[in-house]
């Protein structure tokens, strides 16, 4: 079970506690074709979802099991760490901190989030990928220039081995204090088959690595195939190794005065840095667009505005930070990271205050996303001047002009609904099912608004005379009388009933009339106006038969 508390009501991993809650089974996709929160939760083995009603009572249980035990034990040391981060730092700075060590992402400001994700930067908020090069870097890097700088044990170790052995115990130690989610157990395993590969004498960054990286994780979880955090990641990381195999190296000169040589290595960076950063963002522009709909314009200026700070500062002093915690000896490590943190901030929300800043983009039709990823794979693994031909491929999602959005929305429960009117989804409800209208809102490039244009009481709306669409909706869970349906049926030419489908009167013949019991065999529901009368999408045909589709 999954059950969402009260905010204020700080509970500390391992504490037994007794409340009131309202629980349901998975929510369904909020709109046909939409993302499957039910899938995830199955595999997740979440079977129940819901939110507290009332004050949580502290009880006493039996002792748990030792396996057990050993989880509430760490993530009560990964909880006490983020206090800690956010008592040193304070929660501008500090919940961004512990996000990013420990995985708890609760101290965060929503303000904040919102703004890092119009900046294109909400990548940095999650522990993935960049987070576990960093810090395995970083051990590597400076394990091997300790044993460089001893020349009595650089003679009898081999360096490099040893260097990789401690990327590798760091990025396990890592993963261990970020709660081991999804996207840091992917890094984890792509950054251990990549030290792996240098203790035995193999190439460490390769798309032969990349690949057994992947079969490792889909033998692992197979259902990560449709996530996005693993689409996106493999694609940024198969373009960026595709990248590296293609840049072109220039013989060093010797005895270079150290003016030239620092002027030399600041163009190649910046070069490698910029092409790095445009490389990735391509290969996971057709993934953010087709599943996030969202569109950062100044994304990459303020990822190479940050890539600095989080590559050489933040996630450093983080690192060092949290180990030397331990002891009491973390705090200057993470005064550091704080004003690392503070400049991030302060790009990120002056992109987001940025007109323009964010777009919002329909997603294309489901099949330009497998075209784009066919477009990419031939880009990164073809050699020589055929690979272009994969550009075209690549772009699909981006330029493949997009249906006409439907003219009507319903949710899975058909207690709200909203009509499509030019670029605007008006919701006659809009402080019900907010986040299901806006995400259809935002897959179709609709822009969520309140509406008036619909006369609505305490059970139910009938619309107005500027409705686009003559939509009656009554979200009582008991089925209206006769008279109250005809004259709803009067008033509309699509009746929506949350309650169980009652007798029709004659009132309603000739309209399109979808009752609870609809709704509960289809879910959401998408409508289409045609010529020839009313077309009727539903969500769970196109989710087939699945043990989380029941």
């Amino acid at each position: 079970m999954r059950v969402t508390v009260d905010p204020a009501a700080v509970v500390a991993p391992g504490s037994a506690v007794r409340l009131r809650a309202m629980l349901g089974p998975p929510p369904p996709p909020a709109a046909p074709g939409a993302y499957d929160f039910a899938r995830d939760a199955w595999f997740d083995g979440v079977g129940g979802v819901g939110f507290a009603v009332g004050d949580l009572e502290p009880v006493r249980l039996d002792p748990p099991p030792a396996r057990l035990r050993l989880v509430l034990a760490v993530n009560a040391v990964r909880w006490r760490l983020a206090q800690k981060i956010v008592a040193r730092l304070g929660v501008e700075r500090g919940g961004l901190a512990a996000a990013m060590v420990t995985g708890h992402e609760a101290f965060i400001p929503k303000a904040q989030t919102e703004a890092m994700r119009a900046a294109g930067l909400a990548h940095i908020i999650s522990i993935s990928g960049l987070h576990m090069a960093i810090v395995g870097g970083f051990a590597f890097g400076l394990t091997r220039l300790a044993i460089a700088a001893w020349p009595w044990l650089a003679l009898r170790v081999p360096g490099k081995k040893w260097a990789a052995a401690a990327g590798l115990a760091a990025v396990a130690a890592y993963l261990l204090i970020s709660g081991a989610p999804p996207p840091a157990l992917r890094a984890f395993i792509t950054a251990a088959v990549a030290f792996a590969a240098i203790l035995f004498d193999r190439q460490a960054i390769s798309l032969h690595g990349l690949a057994v990286a992947a079969l490792i994780i889909l033998a692992l979880q197979p259902e990560a195939a449709g996530a996005p955090g693993f689409q996106m990641s493999f694609a940024a990381t198969a373009a960026l190794v595709a990248l590296a195999e293609a840049w072109p190296r220039p013989v060093r000169e010797l005895s270079t005065p150290w003016p030239i040589r620092f002027a030399q290595a600041a163009g190649v960076w910046i070069g490698a840095t910029l092409g790095a950063s445009l490389v990735a963002g391509l290969a996971t522009g057709p993934f953010a667009l087709q599943h996030f709909n969202r569109i950062a314009v100044w994304g990459l200026p303020a990822n190479l505005l940050v890539a600095p700070l989080s590559s050489f500062v933040i996630m450093p002093a983080l690192a060092v930070g949290a180990a030397l915690e331990a002891f009491g000896l973390g705090g200057p490590f993470l005064d550091v990271a704080g004003l690392g943190i503070a400049a991030m901030t302060a790009v990120a929300a002056g992109v987001a205050r940025t007109a323009g800043a964010q777009l919002v983009v329909a997603s294309g039709p489901p099949f330009t996303l497998a075209m784009a990823f066919l477009g990419i794979m031939l880009l990164c693994l073809w050699r020589g001047r055929l690979r272009w031909l994969g550009a075209p491929l690549a772009l699909a999602v981006a330029l493949w002009p997009r249906p006409v959005p439907p003219d009507l929305w319903i949710a899975a429960d058909g207690a709200t609904a909203a009509v499509r009117q030019g670029k605007a989804a008006l919701l006659p409800r809009p402080e019900a099912r907010r986040f299901g209208a806006e995400l259809w809102a935002r897959r179709r490039g609709l822009t969520p608004t309140a509406t008036e244009v619909f006369v609505c009481e305490r059970w139910s709306c009938v619309p107005g005379p500027g409705a686009p669409v003559r939509l009656a909706l009554s979200w009582t869970r008991r089925a209206p009388d006769d008279a109250a349906l005809a004259a709803l049926c009067a008033e509309a030419e699509v009746v929506v009933l949350r309650a169980p489908a009652p007798v029709t009167p004659a009132a309603c013949r000739g309209r399109v009339l979808l009752t609870g019991d609809d709704f509960a065999r289809g879910g959401a529901a998408e409508l289409y106006r045609r010529p020839d009368g009313w077309w009727v999408v539903w969500a769970q045909p196109l989710r087939g038969r699945r043990p989380w589709t029941g």
